[in-house]
Formats: C-alpha cells, structure tokens, sequence
C-alpha cells in the first residue's frame, strides 16, 4: 500500500471557511454538510483548521453564571479565527498514503488539509478516506499491500 497517494484518495471538493467567518456560522455549516471540520484559508492559503471540538470549548460550560442572551452575544462575536487551530500538519497531493495514515495517527487528527507547492488548498484526507482504501485493499481492489 506504500505506492497509494493521497492525490488519487483525497477529497478534492473541500468545504472551508475564511479567518473572519463568525464560529456560529461555522458550526451551522459543519452540522449541515455533515462534516467534522474545515479548513480555514485566506486568500487560497490554509492558516489554520476548526474543528467541532474547537466549537465546543469555546461555548460556555454549563455552570457559567450568563443567561441566554449574555452566552448568544458573545458566541455571536467569536470569529473561526479566535477558535482555530493555528499549527497545521499539511500533506501534499504527492505524499503517500502511509506518510498520511502516519501523521494522522501520531497527532491524533482525523483529517489533514491537503496543498500545493504554494500552500494553496487542494484537498483534504480523512480517516474516512483511509478506511476506504482499507476496505479496498481488503476487497482486493488497490493490489498487494506493501507492493
């Protein structure tokens, strides 16, 4: 499997969102599209990602003393860009699959932005997309594993 790239199994039709896009409607998108995170870019260029997870420990816990409207405001105020995971590990469409499956395991991400040689977003790989090939791979459609 070490001759699979992440170019012909990344998904090239990526949702993102820009720095100043409001959490909220972030967190709408993901929740609509069905989608664990984005890719936050700036003029084509990935600067960060958010995740649900990200959404989540920007909202107040439980026991905070606001009320309804206090938390809305100042939910309403957050930025992706405030939330954002600002250290990125990017791939490129020429890694392999295994250099993919790699990074992704030893920082425990789900998904890795995929660039090109300028930093542009091309793509984005998934754990989706490695069960995929998994299941490929055990169907024997991808070839002998290590070939």
């Amino acid at each position: 499997m070490k001759h699979l790239l992440v170019k012909d199994w990344m998904v090239s039709d990526v949702i993102s969102v820009g720095p100043q896009e409001p959490m909220l409607a972030a967190h709408k998108l993901m929740r609509e599209k069905h989608i664990r995170r984005l890719p936050v870019v700036e003029n084509g260029r990935v600067i960060g990602i958010i995740t649900r997870s990200d959404v989540r420990q920007a909202e107040p816990s439980s026991a905070t003393t606001l009320n309804v409207w206090e938390m809305n405001y100042l939910l309403a105020k957050l930025q992706v860009q405030d939330v954002m995971s600002k250290s990125v590990i990017t791939l490129s469409p020429d890694d392999t699959i295994r250099t993919a499956a790699t990074l992704m395991h030893e920082n425990r991400f789900g998904a890795l932005p995929v660039v090109d040689g300028q930093g542009h977003l091309v793509g984005i790989i998934t754990e989706s997309d490695i069960f995929r090939i998994l299941i490929a791979w055990f169907n024997e459609e991808v070839g002998e594993a290590g070939a």
